[in-house]
């Protein structure tokens, strides 16, 4: 895995050797575009969130970084997801497209613990209902590729970082696989994912295809076979030792999860990392 690299090392995209300047609003129409003297987006940011340019909204976060970079970003916020039309209504991106759910898990937003369905959506104008599908990040990912075909698409936020692996779907009662193969999605970003989206998004443009990342931290992606010098485990030996796995009686008396034994293995121990990722940092990207 390459090591954390300073957000200011990297050379600006050739765009802003030619006069790019942050835009008062990040673009979601082709007016928009064309006031800002754009033929095309480097990068199309699709959220199911209201877009507001403001740090509290994460995908504004994202697009305002990557315009710090040099590239051209434009939202396409709350999209009509029925047809792929509203995803070509910036045109094609001449990078990638970068895809996310919201502030919120889409189903979390969507429904209550009991599965009843919510009145309000609190990342919406008028807090209005309805605005974003179920599973937004998998349907939105969908038809952005049925609306370019060929064009890479990166998924992050918190529906897609907790949806990285096989998990337990409350909605559907279902062990769930991977977002991965269901949304058809090229690379998945998760957790802080800033460092990530900068490193891949110069990657790509200096050509680099994208099935060819695969050593960024914090992504996931889909891979053929079993990759060389690892094993496939069957998982209901791992604990087969019972000694070494803790009965937790009372979770505010236990203490056993902070003994030196680690989990599972007495030879095991955790070491953080060496690599302080903010260090030297400094504010990279100012909201008005």
């Amino acid at each position: 895995m390459l090591s954390p690299k300073n957000l200011h090392a990297y050379p600006k995209f050739w765009p802003h050797k030619k006069g790019l300047v942050p835009a008062p609003l990040l673009p979601m129409s082709r007016k928009e575009m064309d006031e800002l003297g754009w033929d095309c987006c480097d990068i199309i940011i699709v959220t199911g969130d209201a877009y507001v340019d403001h740090p509290s909204f994460g995908m504004a976060i994202i697009g305002r970084l990557l315009e710090s970079q040099g590239f051209r970003v434009g939202i396409i916020s709350q999209p009509d997801w029925h047809s792929a039309d509203a995803f070509r209504q910036l045109g094609k991106p001449s990078l990638f497209f970068a895809v996310a759910s919201g502030n919120m898990d889409s189903m979390v937003n969507h429904y209550t613990a009991e599965k009843r369905p919510r009145s309000d959506d609190a990342y919406t104008a008028g807090a209005m209902s309805g605005k974003r599908p179920d599973r937004a990040t998998t349907v939105y990912t969908q038809r952005a590729k049925e609306a370019y075909k060929g064009i890479p698409v990166i998924i992050g936020g918190i529906e897609a970082s907790l949806r990285r692996i096989a998990q337990y779907d409350h909605w559907s009662q279902t062990i769930r696989r991977s977002i991965l193969p269901d949304s058809k999605a090229d690379l998945l970003l998760f957790g802080n994912a800033e460092r990530a989206v900068v490193e891949v998004a110069h990657r790509v443009a200096a050509g680099e295809d994208i099935k060819q990342i695969t050593d960024i931290r914090g992504t996931a992606y889909m891979r053929q076979g079993i990759p060389e010098g690892w094993t496939v485990l069957d998982s209901s030996e791992i604990d087969a030792d019972k000694s070494l796995v803790h009965p937790q009686t009372d979770p505010y008396a236990d203490t056993s999860a902070k003994d030196k034994q680690g989990c599972g293995d007495k030879n095991n121990q955790t070491k953080p990392s060496k690599i302080d990722p903010n260090q030297g940092a400094v504010q990279v990207i100012d909201f008005d």
